[in-house]
């Protein structure tokens, strides 16, 4: 995959999405926009060891994810061949992944500017557009929304034109012709007790 090279977008994509019930009547772009403060009042509470600080914004911003939409979206036609519980593993496994790849490293954001562009609404769903502005680029970033109920939820994140969800699809989708869905889940069950030493967090059984 090469989301590497668009590691700072995602991250301060991540930033955007956080739930916040405080914003929950506005429209996608407006929770997106408002949002922000209640990241940044975390990122800035000195009071919180890093422990705490890293676990409240787990907390708040994967609650903004549509997980079961941007899983089914990701596996496309292997979604309907699975059974429920390996749906339900790859769900959970996949949301615990992308926490720990990515929830660490929002504490190095350096206040880059954030731009909302405009929002684009069709029925349930929307785009946001942004441009985060750093010292030397402008980087594009479209969220990707579904509206349940009052609050928008994120399925996709657009960073400069590629596709967070079409990224996995082709990298898992490889992983699926070779070693089937059970293998699929073995690999991402094997990354995140990699991902879990290297990053000293202990899993309880």
């Amino acid at each position: 995959m090469q989301l590497a090279k668009r590691f700072l977008g995602l991250f301060i994509g991540l930033l955007l999405l956080a739930a916040t019930p405080a914003v929950a009547a506005q429209g996608p772009l407006d929770q997106a926009r408002a949002t922000v403060d209640a990241v940044m009042a975390i990122l800035k509470d000195s009071s919180l060891d890093k422990q705490v600080r890293r676990e409240r914004l787990s907390a708040t911003i994967l609650a903004r994810f549509q997980f079961a939409e941007m899983s089914q979206r990701i596996l496309a036609l292997n979604w309907k061949s699975a059974s429920a519980q390996q749906r339900e593993q790859f769900v959970a496994l996949f949301s615990k992944l992308l926490e720990r790849n990515y929830i660490g490293h929002i504490e190095d954001y350096t206040d880059e500017k954030i731009d909302f562009v405009k929002e684009r609404v069709q029925g349930n769903r929307a785009a946001v557009d942004t441009l985060v502005v750093t010292k030397s680029k402008e980087i594009p970033i479209s969220y990707r929304m579904v509206q349940e109920g009052t609050e928008w939820m994120v399925y996709d994140v657009v960073i400069e034109s590629v596709s967070f969800v079409n990224n996995y699809r082709s990298s898992y989708g490889d992983i699926l012709k070779k070693d089937g869905f059970d293998g699929l889940l073995a690999r991402m069950s094997e990354k995140l007790t990699e991902l879990e030493q290297q990053n000293g967090i202990v899993t309880e059984p």
